[in-house]
C-alpha cells in the first residue's frame, strides 16, 4: 500500500490549518486595535465589511478581548 499521496496532501492540509489559525489570531488582533484606537461612528460595521464576520462576531471578539488580562510586555 503506497500511502505517500496520502501523507503529503496530510502534511499540506496541517500546513494550511496552521496558516489559517495564525491568519485568524493576526485578523482578530487588528480587529481590537482598530476598534480600541477610536470611538468614530460606523468603526464596528466597517471592520465586519472588511473582514467578512458579522457585527455580532465583532463584538463577541470584542469581549473576550476586554475579559482577557493584557501580556505582561504591555
Amino acid at each position: 500500500m503506497d500511502t505517500t499521496a496520502l501523507d503529503a496532501a496530510a502534511k499540506r492540509y496541517r500546513r494550511a490549518e496552521a496558516a489559517l489559525g495564525k491568519a485568524r489570531a493576526e485578523l482578530t488582533a487588528e480587529v481590537v486595535a482598530l476598534l480600541r484606537s477610536t470611538d468614530e461612528r460606523g468603526v464596528q460595521a466597517e471592520a465586519a465589511r472588511r473582514t467578512g464576520w458579522s457585527r455580532e462576531q465583532i463584538r463577541q471578539i470584542m469581549q473576550r478581548a476586554d475579559e482577557t488580562p493584557p501580556a505582561a510586555d504591555e
